[in-house]
């Protein structure tokens, strides 16, 4: 009942901030465009796990000895200085590992949401449908980040998010935005869950070269009659620190209820940071560190005695000749408390891959 007055009111708020803006302002045309991205990639794992899907934790790039598409994606978009809208479809390893508990043809959808400014600065807006996540510095799209494998912190939290945004803009410097969803990483609420899940987002941007960013969720993945809280706390910081060398330093924090309605708390956090240094124009060099800490098995089961407590390396090499071109290759080594990746014949305590990537954008 509380739910459904506060929608009433928020359409009503909604209703009468858009109606008291200037008509002709609706009246301009909006732009569209098309765009698109592929990414090619190979992977070898020194490990040879006899499954091609090499660890289930990782849902990036994780084949073993294959040539396949992380992520192909068609996107249309529209600008207006009063609304704007974006839909896309994607296929790909990417779409098939992060979309499993997705119905039918929703496993197909990047991106399906429409957004309206609710005043006449145009700071303030409300956007609806499927998104990209408000939470981590790390996008679906390989180009935009710093390395070509995500951090376990990426790969562990969600890439996109169902549900309406209210995003503003005080200034250049703060963005601010509160989020109801319909679950962590969930495009269709689960079965048997009458609980919609809320975010938060604060982004500080002093100057050209620095952005610190906290990020939270609230909610539940669970149905109503096992329902465990999860809160769950992201904090980055983003540093050009000179014109050539680059610093993101990344801190995951949450606690899950241990049974529906205790004070006990399961906990899991990851601490993450990478470093990336410019050779010239074209070349590029990264470095990360990494550790992640799920003992319980909240996101990442093991049945192990230790639980998920593994610490990473990884040296990444660019070679960008376009704007609209990379190719990447990445050596990665991953070490955990217990022997929790595959092997040929069992498990081992350790795991190092060498993967390739060669990715486009076109518009």
């Amino acid at each position: 009942m509380r739910l459904r007055l506060f929608f009433t009111l928020l359409f009503a708020g909604v209703s009468s901030l858009v109606l008291a803006q200037k008509a002709g302002d609706w009246d301009q045309k909006p732009t569209i465009h098309t765009s698109g991205f592929l990414d090619l990639f190979y992977v070898y794992d020194f490990n040879q796990p006899k499954r091609t899907g090499r660890q289930p934790f990782l849902y990036n790039h994780n084949r073993h000895n294959e040539f396949n598409i992380n992520l192909g994606l068609i996107k249309l978009n529209l600008e207006h200085s009063k609304y704007r809208a974006n839909f896309s479809l994607h296929a790909g390893t990417y779409g098939n590992d992060n979309y499993a508990s997705e119905p039918g043809l929703l496993k197909s959808v990047f991106e399906a949401n429409i957004g309206i400014s609710l005043n006449e600065k145009n700071n303030l807006w409300l956007d609806a449908g499927i998104m990209p996540s408000h939470i981590g510095f790390e996008s679906a799209i390989s180009m935009d980040n710093w390395t070509l494998t995500r951090s376990l912190l990426a790969e562990n939290s969600p890439y996109f998010l169902s549900g309406a945004k209210l995003t503003f803009n005080p200034n250049e410097k703060w963005e601010l935005a509160g989020l109801i969803l319909n679950g962590w990483q969930r495009i269709q609420r689960l079965e048997g869950n009458s609980l919609p899940s809320f975010g938060t987002q604060m982004k500080f941007s002093p100057n050209e070269s620095t952005t610190l960013n906290w990020s939270a969720f609230i909610g539940t993945d669970d149905p109503d009659q096992l329902r465990r809280m999860r809160y769950f706390n992201n904090f980055y910081g983003q540093f050009q620190l000179t014109d050539r060398f680059g610093l993101i330093t990344g801190f995951d924090f949450g606690a899950q209820q241990v049974i529906k309605g205790s004070f006990d708390y399961d906990i899991w956090l990851s601490p993450v940071i990478i470093a990336q240094f410019s050779i010239d124009q074209r070349w590029k060099a990264a470095m990360r560190a990494e550790y992640y800490q799920d003992q319980k098995g909240i996101l990442i089961p093991t049945e192990t005695r230790n639980g998920f407590r593994t610490t990473g390396l990884s040296m990444n090499l660019d070679y960008r000749p376009s704007a609209f071109l990379i190719c990447r290759i990445e050596g990665r080594r991953m070490t955990s408390e217990d022997a929790i990746f595959d092997t040929k014949t069992s498990t081992s305590r350790k795991n190092f891959i060498i993967g390739a990537s060669l990715a486009i954008r076109f518009s």
